[in-house]
């Protein structure tokens, strides 16, 4: 079962909510919190695996609360639930989920709860089934004398360049003769895009994009002082993810 908590200080966002999640199957509501004291109380005494926070809650900031969530719990899956649209940027920085902006959609919610569901129940695939390069979280990156296993979360972007594909990690760089597809395949499509025919990134990583031309954005990246570039397509994809 997956346990969700919802934070927000209007009672009747908090119904709707619970409507919607109740009537999914493998999902309960384990709290239902108005402030923030509250929501740290219930959360460190509910464990829950998803959190819908609201960003104002009469006063108090969600989205610090959230961050701290985030410290207790690095696995918890925060989903932003607000009508403020413009935070949407500071939500990548504590590794939202994702931002749904009021008045719902209620189809989005849903989708959003499948994709949840989906990545749920592929982490407790059969150890038969799961056994591959990515299993436990890792990555096996091949160089030319020497092979790594590489923590997936660990890494912030990879990059096609000179003839040879780097992949940045948060302590470490590797060079690698994999193309970019051949390491597509391996990642989660959910955790990293392909943003750019030069560039895969971790979009929990993301802090901020910049415009960068015509048609393309430049990337901004928790942990490292380096970019990425991104296609104005793939950066209306990470809007509406967002949105």
């Amino acid at each position: 079962m997956i346990k969700v908590m919802l934070v927000d200080d209007e009672p009747q966002i908090c119904m709707i909510l619970e409507k919607i999640i109740e009537k999914q199957a493998d999902y309960q509501v384990v709290a239902k919190c108005q402030d923030f004291a509250t929501a740290l109380v219930n959360f460190r005494k509910h464990s829950p695996d998803v959190v819908f926070m609201d960003i104002d809650l009469g006063g108090d900031d969600g989205m610090e609360c959230a961050k701290i969530m985030t410290e207790l719990s690095p696995k918890v899956k925060i989903i932003f639930a607000t009508a403020h649209s413009e935070y949407m940027a500071n939500a990548f920085e504590i590794y939202a989920f994702d931002y749904l902006v009021k008045p719902f959609d209620m189809e989005r919610v849903v989708r959003t709860l499948d994709r949840i569901r989906d990545q749920q129940g592929a982490a407790q695939m059969p150890d038969a089934v799961s056994r591959s390069e990515k299993y436990q979280g890792k990555l096996l990156i091949k160089g030319k004398e020497q092979s790594w296993l590489v923590s997936v979360e660990d890494i912030i972007f990879i990059e096609k360049a000179d003839g040879s594909t780097r992949i940045v990690t948060k302590s470490e760089e590797y060079k690698t003769a994999l193309s970019l597809t051949d390491l597509e395949e391996k990642l989660d499509k959910e955790q990293f895009i392909r943003c750019h025919k030069s560039y895969i990134v971790n979009v929990s990583q993301i802090t901020r994009m910049e415009s960068y031309g015509r048609w393309t954005y430049t990337v901004k990246l928790k942990d490292t002082k380096e970019t990425a570039l991104m296609t104005s397509q793939h950066y209306e994809e990470i809007k509406n993810r967002f949105s």
